[in-house]
């Protein structure tokens, strides 16, 4: 079964990676600015699409978010997940915050590593797909490539550049 996968290190704190991931503001900021709420359900509204996708949310912490696809729509998405996880990044070599020390390691736990302060590692996964949607998992990849983009430098850098901009909005009851 195909699993989309893609890391990338954002020069900004978990708390801002997090809030990104969790809040209105944050999704709307890069993905797109349809998005509402109904319960533990998250609705994204897209251009042309004839209802939202629905993304339940799991976990939500400062280690990891997951969705659990929760709606009939896009079908393709049925059964599927998308995971976050969350880590502190590793400073780079060279830096204010970790100066060059010969054979100091790049890995976490060993002596002389210290991870960069306001510097997180995302990894997300969008897994779980069904026998006979595995056509449409490059498109779905090439498009996540270019939200966590988007992600990245709303995080950090703060500026708004949603991908998707859509004047529908699905009310919460």
């Amino acid at each position: 079964m195909p699993e989309i996968a893609l890391q990338l290190d954002i020069a900004a704190p978990r708390a801002v990676v997090l809030a990104a991931l969790t809040t209105h503001d944050g999704l709307a900021a890069w993905w797109t600015t349809g998005v509402d709420r109904d319960g533990d359900v998250l609705l994204f509204d897209f251009p042309d699409v004839p209802e939202p996708f629905r993304l339940r949310v799991e976990r939500a912490d400062q280690d990891r978010v997951v969705w659990t696809n929760a709606g009939a729509f896009p079908p393709h998405w049925a059964g599927t997940w998308i995971s976050w996880e969350l880590a502190d990044r590793p400073a780079e070599p060279g830096t204010p915050d970790r100066p060059a020390e010969p054979g100091t390691p790049d890995q976490p736990g060993a002596p002389g590593h210290r991870a960069g302060p306001g510097r997180t590692r995302l990894l997300f996964r969008h897994g779980g797909w069904q026998p006979g949607s595995e056509e449409g998992v490059p498109a779905v990849a090439g498009t996540w490539a270019e939200l966590l983009v988007r992600l990245k430098d709303y995080a950090q850098s703060g500026k708004v550049q949603p991908y998707f901009v859509t004047g529908h909005r699905h009310d919460a009851p």
